[in-house]
């Protein structure tokens, strides 16, 4: 397989997830741009396309919402016809298709072979048969369970790309540091007094961390450690975030929705801590370097921050509606055996001190996914390190 995609100099890469799938990602797109020293366009969601403009590596986005994949936009058979006609127009000599562990890639493998894209890379349970010409048999969840990152450079290893930085990257626009600071300022925050950051809203309501929790640990970093406590969000989260902030109290303050993406990537690597349920928000940290909190819902246990000084705080979702796809059913069954409560204030205050403590070393990396008991997987879960 690997020599023959050293002449593959315009490739696809889907990735028709949300943010934080296509950020953890781009390591393995950065390798094979590296490695075959070739075109990198991204095919993804209308939620990932802003983030995939700000991804090194990437030189060109494409955007379709597939039906296939969770997203607020219904397309019909009309619109995945004129999906293979763009692609074909492209002239793509290979396709790459990332998925997690629980996703089927063939539908998305689908587009590629209607759009007459001779080489095509993807991790696939079944046989394929000819839709792939590059198939790496998936043994995953039930040999191994990977951190996204490494599942995806070992994807691409398998037609010779590698990278030696593999670390999650973003362009920070620094030039917006003084509108960012004037904006924070406009609302009462004294930037030159110690301010972190909490983010409480999620893509999936099962992953949700109660407010009454949020408010307590807010107070308690107000109260103890002397933070301003900067509460971020998009627009439709506004009401939440004020609703944290109304509990929080002095100190506290709801910035949801007055930065664009741009602009809140850049307040992130600006922040001291970030505190935040396992979301996107995380994996921007990571890319910024910024040290984390995660609140992490036992949801994905491969998606904790890469390579970035963190701690994880794991919990068990309250009455998460059982998931009909039996992958997912087969991890929650033999790796969640053990009820996990959830993190209290004390918890949240604890991690944050450990992480910006002054002997505290900036290079290190802290606990991913909490390991799990042995079970009929016979693995671990692969580290985030």
């Amino acid at each position: 397989m690997e020599n023959s995609w050293q002449g593959c100099k315009n490739i696809l890469c889907i990735r028709p997830d949300n943010m934080g799938d296509l950020l953890m990602t781009g390591p393995a797109l950065r390798a094979l741009k590296e490695s075959l020293n070739c075109k990198i366009t991204v095919l993804t969601s209308s939620m990932a396309a802003g983030i995939a403009r700000l991804m090194p590596g990437i030189d060109e986005v494409m955007i379709f919402d597939v039906p296939w994949v969770k997203n607020n936009v219904a397309a019909e058979a009309g619109a995945v016809e004129n999906a293979v006609q763009e692609i074909r127009t492209r002239k793509f000599d290979a396709a790459v298709i990332f998925t997690v562990y629980s996703q089927n890639p063939l539908p998305t493998v689908m587009l590629a072979y209607l759009a007459g894209i001779s080489k095509r890379l993807a991790f696939c349970r079944e046989n394929p048969y000819r839709l792939l010409t590059d198939w790496v048999p998936d043994k995953e969840p039930y040999s191994i369970i990977r951190h996204q990152v490494r599942r995806d450079l070992e994807l691409v290893a398998a037609v010779g790309a590698t990278t030696l930085n593999d670390r999650l990257l973003l362009t920070i626009n620094t030039e917006l540091k003084e509108c960012i600071l004037q904006k924070l300022n406009n609302i009462g925050i004294a930037t030159d007094k110690s301010w972190l950051i909490i983010h409480p809203g999620v893509s999936e309501p099962k992953r949700q961390y109660p407010v009454e929790k949020w408010a307590a640990a807010g107070k308690e970093l107000i109260k103890r450690k002397g933070y301003q406590v900067i509460i971020t969000g998009a627009a439709a989260e506004r009401a939440l975030c004020e609703t944290l902030k109304e509990q929080t109290g002095m100190q506290s303050f709801n910035v949801a929705g007055i930065f664009t993406l741009e602009e809140f990537i850049t307040l992130i690597g600006m922040a001291k801590v970030v505190v935040s349920v396992n979301t996107a928000t995380v994996h921007i940290a990571a890319a910024t370097g910024t040290p984390v909190v995660v609140l992490y819902a036992l949801t994905n246990p491969q998606h904790t921050p890469w390579k970035v000084p963190c701690r994880v705080l794991p919990y068990q979702p309250h009455a998460a509606p059982q998931s009909k796809n039996e992958v997912i059913r087969q991890v929650n069954t033999f790796l969640y055996q053990q009820q996990i409560p959830m993190p209290d204030e004390h918890a949240i205050v604890c991690a944050i001190e450990e992480l910006t403590d002054s002997d505290f070393s900036p290079n290190a990396v802290f606990a991913a996914a909490p390991p799990p008991a042995r079970t009929p997987f016979e693995d671990r879960v692969d580290p985030a390190s």
